[in-house]
């Protein structure tokens, strides 16, 4: 359980150093749902079957992000010509 904490804290450590490209970003978001989708599955192993289904809601949850952080992805490539961060007028 110690290790999905670590995996937890090295995603949120990347997405807090990692802020030029928006690819880098949805890789660490994945990394951090992956982490947690393992930690539920862990403790649905050590004897309690009720977060069997949070874990069902949170694969699902997050196969919808990578869809759609894809195909945000592409379309800000395809408009602004890169996946740079600096680029992007967010104010």
């Amino acid at each position: 359980m110690l290790i999905m904490i670590l995996i937890f804290l090295i995603a949120l450590l990347g997405l807090g150093l990692s802020q030029t490209h928006l690819l880098s970003v949805l890789l660490c978001l994945e990394m951090m749902m992956v982490s947690l989708y393992l930690g539920l599955g862990m403790v649905s192993i050590s004897g309690l079957h009720y977060p069997l289904m949070i874990a069902l809601v949170l694969l699902t949850f997050s196969a919808c992000e990578a869809s759609s952080g894809l195909a945000l992805l592409v379309l800000i490539s395809r408009s602004h010509g890169s996946d740079l961060l600096k680029s992007f007028n967010l104010s």
